[in-house]
């Protein structure tokens, strides 16, 4: 058990058996009334966030996660397989569970958040940006360099984002796997 006293982002806690990790949290100590702990609450399943408010030293129930890196190999009708990297042990995750899943390539190391009591993978974390070649756009024109205008672009994995106009069939590119916004090519 905790209290609000120990709230910091990133935290899991456990509220009606759903699991929520702890975006943003502020202490608040009014000139007139108790103090309470606003926060702000990722819930793990579905992505949603959401407001709650606490009084000041409430109890609530923290779950221990562990962050493990898992590395992806193929998807089949199970779902995407993963394989621990130090222990080789394979799981199937499902699509929802896994952060930016559109930008997921065989070989990618990812971060899977793992129920340290029961040993269950909550969620996956793509790394932030990753680098994938463009396999069909728009052929682009030199000297198209001077506005913002983006074109479509499908990539590797079959994701569709938009570039530059500059960008051509296969060039490699940065992906922001947050948002899906393009973020530099790369040069080779």
């Amino acid at each position: 058990m905790a209290t609000t006293a120990d709230f910091k982002n990133g935290m899991c806690l456990d509220i009606d058996g759903n699991y929520f990790f702890i975006v943003e949290f502020l202490h608040v100590k009014p000139g007139k009334g108790p103090a309470f702990v606003r926060t702000k609450l990722k819930n793990v399943k579905t992505g949603r966030v959401l407001d709650k408010t606490w009084n000041s030293g409430v109890k609530v129930n923290e779950v221990r996660i562990e962050r493990r890196p898992y590395q992806y190999l193929y998807r089949d009708d199970m779902g995407y397989n993963f394989m621990h990297t130090e222990t080789f042990e394979q799981v199937a995750l499902p699509g929802e569970s896994i952060d930016g899943v559109q930008f997921l390539k065989e070989g990618d190391i990812c971060e899977a958040m793992v129920h340290a009591a029961s040993e269950t993978i909550l969620t996956c974390e793509m790394p932030t940006s990753v680098v994938l070649e463009i396999t069909y756009t728009e052929p682009g024109i030199k000297g198209d360099t001077a506005t913002n205008t983006l074109k479509p672009a499908t990539l590797e994995t079959g994701a569709e984002i938009r570039v530059p106009l500059f960008c051509n069939i296969g060039d490699k590119v940065r992906v922001d796997t947050r948002d899906g916004s393009y973020v530099e090519r790369i040069k080779e």
